[in-house]
């Protein structure tokens, strides 16, 4: 482990380096109101993980990951799942890094959101009858990243002291190890 290096070997990108973008920018990208941005930030569903606010007028930063995990949520809102829901699969996504999330398919019959990491684990959902949509992260990625690397993004002016290396790189394609289909509501 070096200094860029956090305690489960993952690389950390230096201080000086970090991008975050603020949140008119990711609403833009996410396609939800500033207003609705406010309330998950303040409820903290979604909070900024480069720069919290700190008074009025002063502006949030949001990370790359952070971004991601808002589109799911406006994918999951969009297909009818409640924000109680939506907050218990969130609770399970939020310690995970982009490439971690690339490699999950999310599935949701309405109530309950499956996290699905292979396509056997989508089929065995779907025979079950208990998949009705599903969102592919791996695509969402690649979405927000299109949309993202059009906008201005910042370096805060007092940075976190870690940051996964792959909130600033492209996802590649990887070959994740199938894992069971597990609940996150």
């Amino acid at each position: 482990m070096d200094a860029h290096s956090e305690p489960s070997g993952r690389q950390v990108v230096p201080p000086s380096q970090i991008r975050g973008w603020r949140g008119t920018a990711a609403c833009r990208v996410v396609g939800i109101t500033y207003r609705q941005l406010d309330y998950w930030a303040r409820t903290g569903l979604v909070e900024p993980s480069i720069r919290a606010a700190s008074g009025s007028g002063s502006n949030r930063l949001y990370s790359f990951r952070d971004i991601i995990v808002l589109k799911v949520i406006k994918r999951l809102l969009d297909a009818g799942v409640s924000l109680q829901n939506i907050r218990k699969a969130v609770e399970a996504l939020r310690s995970r890094g982009v490439k971690d999330l690339a490699e999950i398919t999310l599935m949701s019959d309405g109530s309950t959101v499956y996290e699905c990491r292979s396509a056997g684990e989508v089929i065995d959902l779907l025979r079950g009858g208990q998949g009705v949509f599903g969102i592919a992260v791996r695509s969402t990625v690649t979405e927000v990243m299109g949309r993202l690397a059009t906008l201005p993004g910042e370096a805060p002016v007092k940075a976190p002291t870690q940051l996964h290396a792959l909130e600033q790189s492209a996802v590649g394609h990887t070959a994740g190890v199938p894992g069971r289909r597990r609940g996150v509501s």
